[in-house]
């Protein structure tokens, strides 16, 4: 398996890719991927990750109820875990504000109507049709150190992926149902599922993957103490 892009190249290029094709990835340069994402640092080398990867007929059923749930607004579903704040404030405000903007721009999706950003956000439980889908775990038991762990390790994949010229997407969506996911896939309660990784190759047509989101220049967010 040759690589498609170096390391640098493989950090430019990664993005959020919201609509797949349907072309398959082979299980190998999946098992590949993990291989390499494996080599992310962790505290005493604690390795507290573990990743579940679902594809086929087991990927449809997951979807299919999932997406049921989000439909009919299922009781009794709620957040594992907070992932944003409980109260927004600038900058963070603006920033989410503008990818909202721009990737419904990109939709035709007007300003105000909830039952199209509803089907939209309804696309996540679909994996935005990838072929693969893979859900990171952490032990409940772990502490936030852990979790910091898990997130170099999400970012390897993600590299990895685009070295074998594959697109993907960080979904925490999966949260709100993660019951769900948890029965369908068989993942102990033990394990908190932190997120939901999208994983195939970028549609090109897709308007939605003409979105490239704005990052701060290194001054705005690096103080150098230099000497």
């Amino acid at each position: 398996m040759k690589a498609h892009c170096d390391a640098f190249e493989a950090l430019e290029t990664r993005r959020s890719v919201r609509a797949f094709l349907p072309d398959p990835v082979p299980r190998e340069t999946v098992e590949r991927i993990l291989a390499l994402a494996s080599r992310a640092p962790s505290g005493t080398n604690l390795q507290p990750w573990k990743v579940w990867v679902v594809n086929g007929e087991r990927r449809a059923r997951l979807s299919a109820r999932l997406l049921e749930a989000h439909e009919t607004q299922a009781p009794g579903h709620s957040e594992e875990y907070p992932y944003y704040p409980l109260k927004w404030e600038e900058p963070y405000l603006s920033r989410r504000r503008k990818i909202g903007k721009d990737l419904y721009g990109l939709l035709g999706i007007a300003k105000g109507d909830e039952p199209a950003m509803n089907r939209q956000y309804g696309r996540n439980y679909l994996f935005f049709d990838a072929p693969v889908g893979l859900f990171v775990t952490v032990d409940r038991r772990m502490q936030l150190g852990s979790w910091l762990d898990v997130g170099c390790f999400l970012q390897s994949v993600l590299v990895a992926a685009r070295g074998f010229g594959l697109h993907t997407c960080l979904q925490q969506s999966f949260s709100k149902y993660h019951r769900i996911v948890h029965a369908e896939l068989g993942i102990p309660e033990s394990e908190i599922i932190t997120c939901g990784i999208a994983l195939g190759y970028e549609n090109p047509d897709a308007p939605e993957n003409r979105l490239v989101t704005e990052r701060e220049p290194v001054p705005s967010f690096a103080t150098f103490l230099w000497s």
